[in-house]
């Protein structure tokens, strides 16, 4: 078998030959976190469940059950936000949560599930599901994909009104 040299991307941003010595990094899925107010009356909200915007800045439990609820911001980044206090949101890259944590969400045992799709559930405010949604006047509304028991890739699509 030949030795072959693989070709990369130099800090000049051209291609060249991997240099000896070198090593070879990989991009890293950067998270998108911004600050809101929960707007529940008197719910906190926790890491991992997926909320709408209610107004600018705040947000509440998303449910796939309305066009309205199922408009995602993200998914709550902060291990919990009191109602009417301020918190993280992550709309972009790799949430991390324990398997305790996305059991509370996903409603599973033992974490999420390797390369399953997660969508808004429609039965439950801020939960999500692996089960598609496929009832009229639901919406379907993608989450993401785990990537581990504890790793949820997020893509947050726009919903599908059924």
């Amino acid at each position: 078998m030949a030795l072959k040299t693989p070709l990369v991307l130099g800090s000049d941003g051209l291609v060249q030959q991997l240099q000896s010595g070198d090593t070879i990094s990989s991009a890293v899925a950067a998270q998108t976190v911004r600050q809101v107010t929960n707007a529940e009356s008197s719910a906190a909200i926790t890491i991992g469940m997926p909320v709408y915007a209610t107004a600018a800045d705040a947000v509440k439990r998303a449910q796939a059950n309305a066009k309205a609820t199922s408009q995602l911001a993200g998914l709550v980044f902060d291990v919990s936000i009191a109602a009417a206090a301020t918190g993280n949101i992550c709309s972009a890259g790799i949430l991390v949560a324990t398997t305790a944590q996305w059991d509370a969400v996903a409603g599973t045992t033992g974490g999420l599930t390797f390369g399953t799709r997660y969508f808004l559930d429609p039965a439950n405010p801020g939960k999500i599901t692996s089960a598609v949604p496929t009832t009229a006047g639901q919406t379907n509304t993608a989450v993401g994909i785990a990537l581990s028991t504890t790793e949820l890739e997020l893509q947050l699509q726009p919903p599908i009104l059924l």
